[in-house]
């Protein structure tokens, strides 16, 4: 059903690795801004990266920030589609009890509820906290700077990677990509709970249940 995907994702990464890098680049550009918006064109950014730096390793430089910024104009498109039409659309194109989820994650982790789905390559799905995002109205330039840190760890991490193991790192993201999720929400985990019992944490959390109305 995918073979044409697979074939298409064979053709890009040789593109990208025979032509010159004023072209290579935007072109990174647009096919990040199309995968994180309008189309799903799963790990397609990743092989590009690992494909371009394996080949031509001085580009693990400045390649991997053309991904980033691509990712980040996507997100910003599907931010406002979503952000406008509000909770309707945002409903239209995700299920009720997946949005809920997310909605949970937002009010419990913050800022971590965006950047952790960012930095994590598939199976972790993205779409949904970024449509969220701008449903729940989420500050745009938090959101933008939050992709693109994100986005460029992963990809400057995915291309240096790529210099030395070459496309087998494409192949251990996506057998291991549960595992990395759980290893990463394991540490976020335990560093929510180190914060909420540091002296800074339990002030934080005492003035919340001050502020809240006595019923």
């Amino acid at each position: 059903m995918f073979d044409w995907l697979h074939a298409a994702a064979r053709w890009l990464g040789a593109y990208i690795v025979s032509v010159p890098l004023y072209i290579a680049a935007p072109v990174m550009v647009l096919i990040g801004a199309l995968d994180s918006s309008l189309l799903s064109l799963p790990e397609i950014n990743d092989y590009l990266v690992v494909a371009r730096c394996y080949a031509h390793p001085r580009a693990v430089f400045i390649f991997p920030l053309f991904a980033a910024i691509g990712s980040v104009l996507g997100c910003l498109l599907l931010y406002t589609i979503i952000r406008r039409g509000g909770q309707t659309v945002l409903r239209r194109r995700f299920r009720a009890d997946h949005i809920q989820r997310v909605e949970a994650a937002y009010a419990r982790f913050g800022i971590l509820a965006l950047a952790i789905p960012a930095l994590l390559p598939p199976p972790m799905p993205f779409k949904i906290f970024v449509a969220t995002a701008g449903a729940m109205e989420f500050p745009r330039r938090r959101f933008l700077i939050t992709i693109l840190v994100a986005r460029s760890l992963r990809y400057y991490v995915e291309g240096t990677l790529a210099v030395f193991y070459g496309e087998r790192v494409l192949r251990f993201l996506k057998d291991n990509g549960l595992m990395i999720i759980s290893i990463v929400a394991g540490v976020c985990l335990l560093a929510l709970v180190a914060y909420l019992l540091s002296g800074r944490g339990r002030a934080a959390f005492a003035k919340g249940n001050d502020s809240k109305p006595v019923e």
